[in-house]
């Protein structure tokens, strides 16, 4: 289906066209000056210098070709040169009749759909999550679904953290809490014990607490060094142990990420890839691509073009070790074998640009990926304090992610029980719903790569630009067509009809911006699109809806045509938020 602009936009052209015109001048836009008409078109002031000739002439040329639209119903030409116009109430009518008649509300499905593999967890193994956490899981779990509406088959991977040093370091915390498991017995040839030897909790208290030894005892350091090669070498024991940590830590992961209505396709690691990394530097090496340096395998990725010095990406260090750039290459090495993804999409902290930047020229230089090969790195801003810092709990700590959900569905219950009779129990799950949006919704109605003021306050008010705004605007519709049914209306049968006044022909315009807004927010990657959409859809329908009498209207075709509006406005809103990866309560 057509967007709305794209058609209005035809129609202007063809009047250019009729007056003697360049037709390409004829570009309709949303008008900027709302109080004076819906849309305008410039194309005559453009148009001036190339036909030398007044614009405001152009303008009064164009605007008679246009006396007997179906689509502009109103078309004035201004001093200097603008192109008033309003559309037809018909013509927006039988445009969202259309909307309303398609699967996707009128968004156009690819002809050749992509495979796009999204890069967004990045979760440490044995540590809890905390709420540096948030935006990763959520911005990429909102990407992963937009691509999925707009047709694409989005993959999530949450590439944990599972390898290397901080292994070696649980390893050796456990073996001083409990020496004698028989995992440190390198003679053991029996079965494993299949219970892990430790809780979550446990692996909690053991990784810090290695961690900080290591720091002040280099004979420790050395044990945990030992420990990481040992697990990376294939000793039984210590693979037997690690299967635990990671079975422990990924089941905690899962109900934590879930909570945030966050799910992965894959539970892959910086383990899947250890075995692959001998065979992709040799062919590194072997083609060219990798040449020591000060002892180190690097591949330079400097290009002509480059303004600043862009130092080459390592892929070895001196001691043979890999590092962070060995593993990711060798993931993009994986992924291209495994899935042939036409783009690779990865979320990260924004102060990771220029490490993103070596790894994504160095695939390219190495051929690890195709030519049309996208890749894209989405950096984000960080969630901060109302002191605009990045965001601690009172005491000065790094807030778990856990907590941070924890007290806004407490704040949240709080408020959903004031003024309002409802048992405990359906209290405490619309508070879970509402709290959710309001920490999604204050996430990412902010451009991703912009830092934020986390207020909970604020997040969590049923007024202004919130999750729960939204969700109180679709509660709101569901209640108006649940009273409509109550009278012995039947919802699906309801007809659309022309608008009857401003703030209902207002919300029908702003329905129809969605196929044009999706297909935005999927091609920019850009989920505060799809909010500040909804947040403008909500304020439409409830300007609307205070100066509408719907339930008491007498005239029933009348009734009916809102009826149905409500209906399309509620089912738009729904997708939206299931978009953003939240959902609506029937009541609140």
């Amino acid at each position: 289906m057509k967007k709305l602009l794209d058609m209005l936009t035809e129609e202007m052209q063809s009047a250019f066209e009729a007056a003697g015109y360049d037709k390409t001048l004829g570009r309709v836009t949303i008008s900027n000056r709302p109080d004076l008409c819906e849309y305008q078109c410039n194309g005559a002031m453009a148009g001036a210098k190339q036909y030398k000739k007044a614009p405001i002439m152009i303008a009064n040329e164009v605007a008679d070709k246009l006396k007997d639209s179906k689509v502009f119903g109103d078309v004035q030409a201004v001093t200097p040169g603008f192109l008033n116009l309003k559309i037809t109430e018909s013509f927006l009518t039988e445009y969202i009749k259309g909307m309303r008649g398609d699967a996707k509300f009128g968004l156009d499905m690819p002809e050749r759909p992509k495979k796009v593999m999204v890069d967004y967890g990045g979760a440490n193994v044995a540590k809890p999550l905390h709420v540096g956490h948030i935006r990763s899981a959520v911005i990429g779990e909102s990407i992963k679904r937009i691509y999925r509406y707009a047709g694409h088959e989005a993959i999530g991977d949450v590439h944990l953290g599972d390898w290397g040093l901080q292994m070696g370091l649980v390893i050796t915390g456990v073996q001083d809490r409990q020496p004698d498991l028989v995992y440190f017995d390198e003679s053991f040839e029996g079965e494993y014990p299949k219970e892990a030897p430790f809780t979550i909790s446990e692996l909690e208290e053991i990784y810090p607490a290695a961690s900080a030894k290591s720091k002040e005892d280099p004979q420790y350091k050395a044990r945990a060094m030992e420990a990481t090669f040992k697990l990376q070498s294939g000793v039984r024991g210590y693979r037997a142990l690690w299967k635990h940590i990671l079975d422990v830590s990924v089941t905690d992961l899962k109900k934590n990420y879930g909570s945030l209505n966050v799910e992965f396709d894959l539970w892959k690691g910086e383990s899947d890839v250890h075995d692959l990394i001998p065979d992709m530097v040799k062919y590194m090496k072997e083609e060219g691509y990798a040449y020591i340096s000060d002892g180190a395998l690097v591949v330079d990725v400097k290009e002509e073009t480059d303004t600043k010095e862009v130092p080459p990406c390592m892929i070895l260090k001196s001691d043979g070790a890999s590092l962070y750039n060995t593993t990711d290459l060798a993931t993009i090495m994986e992924r291209m074998k495994l899935y042939a993804p036409d783009e690779l999409i990865y979320l990260t902290d924004k102060r990771q640009d220029l490490y993103f930047d070596q790894v994504f020229r160095c695939a390219r230089k190495t051929k690890l990926v195709t030519e049309d090969t996208k890749l894209l790195w989405i950096g984000f801003g960080t969630m901060n304090g109302k002191d605009g810092k990045p965001f601690k709990t009172r005491d000065g700590g790094v807030m778990r992610l856990e907590n941070l959900i924890s007290e806004t569905r407490e704040e949240m219950y709080r408020k959903i029980l004031e003024g309002r009779d409802m048992p405990e129990e359906e209290a405490k799950q619309v508070a879970d719903m509402v709290a959710i949006s309001a920490l999604k919704y204050g996430d990412l109605s902010n451009q991703a790569s912009k830092d934020y003021v986390f207020d909970i306050e604020r997040f969590t008010s049923f007024e202004g630009d919130t999750g729960p705004y939204i969700l109180y605007t679709i509660v709101r519709i569901k209640s108006i067509l649940a009273k409509y049914v109550e009278q012995g209306g039947k919802v699906a049968e309801a007809a659309l009809k022309e608008a009857v006044n401003d703030s209902e022909k207002a919300l029908m315009m702003q329905l129809a911006q969605f196929n044009a807004m999706m297909q935005a927010a999927c091609d920019e990657a850009a989920p505060h699109k799809i909010c500040a959409y909804i947040y403008d859809l909500a304020n439409a329908f409830n300007h609307f809806y205070h100066e509408t009498k719907i339930l008491t209207e007498e005239d029933e075709e009348k009734k009916a045509g809102w009826i149905a509006l409500l209906a399309l406005t509620r089912d738009i809103l729904e997708t939206c938020i299931d978009v953003l990866g939240f959902s609506a309560p029937e009541r609140m």
